[in-house]
């Protein structure tokens, strides 16, 4: 069976339950689906390092105002993050690195892709920035990549407000997001993703090449493909 799970927190105790990875979307005490059990113990998950510039990251937001995933802004008015942290209401916040000091900017739509877990949100005014550059070919296998989110920094602790990237090794260009999309497959270096980095970004060579989907909590994670989604995503964004 499977290890992955999206990486939501609904996913998790799916992943503890069944041995599943599940969405990596967040809970930070406001919202009602279930966590990890609190007696799980585990090392730190995302570890790497705190970051302190990153122009093009983004937060995305609940209705009702909680976190729950991560994104990236990839043109004036679009937000590129999973398809599975999508819904009614969400609001995207972006301008910092600390999510409580970021600026809250209100969605208009969103699509979600034909083909894997990627999504692209509309914001209702534009906002400049250096966004994300998106890559046209997935990354080698055995590369050294970089992961971006403010998701958990243990598997119960609690999201990070600031920023946090890690290094992660390609071990697959084949595998398979939440949606059965292509997927950019890796394993823990000095980090990886959990709760609340799903629809963050990898990395490589300053290019953004995947979109967090699912992980196992311990040391791999699956990235929806952008090489893959890249004619879709021109189709909708023009970028």
């Amino acid at each position: 069976m499977s290890t992955r799970r999206t990486i939501t927190l609904v996913g998790a105790a799916l992943a503890l339950l069944f041995g599943m990875a599940v969405p990596a979307t967040a809970d930070d005490g406001s919202d009602s689906r279930p966590g990890p059990p609190a007696t799980l113990a585990a090392p730190p998950i995302i570890g790497g390092t705190p970051v302190t510039s990153a122009p093009w990251a983004a937060s995305i937001y609940r209705s009702g105002g909680s976190f729950t995933c991560s994104g990236t802004i990839i043109a004036p008015t679009w937000v590129l993050t999973a398809r599975h942290c999508v819904s009614s209401g969400i609001t995207v916040r972006v301008g910092s690195v600390y999510r409580s000091r970021a600026t809250t900017i209100a969605v208009s739509s969103y699509q979600v892709s034909p083909q894997g877990d990627l999504a692209l949100v509309r914001l209702a005014s534009a906002y400049n920035t250096t966004y994300s550059q998106l890559a046209g070919t997935n990354p080698p296998v055995g590369s050294t990549n970089q992961i971006c989110g403010w998701g958990r920094t243990s598997y119960n602790g609690p999201t990070s407000d600031q920023l946090k990237c890690a290094d992660v090794r390609v071990t697959s260009t084949t595998c398979r997001d939440y949606y059965g999309g292509q997927a950019v497959c890796s394993s823990r270096i000095t980090g990886n993703a959990w709760s609340g980095d799903s629809g963050g970004p990898q990395r490589y060579n300053g290019q953004q090449v995947g979109v967090a989907s699912t992980a196992d909590g311990q040391s791999t994670q699956q990235y929806g493909s952008v090489p893959y989604n890249r004619s879709w995503i021109r189709s909708v964004s023009g970028v």
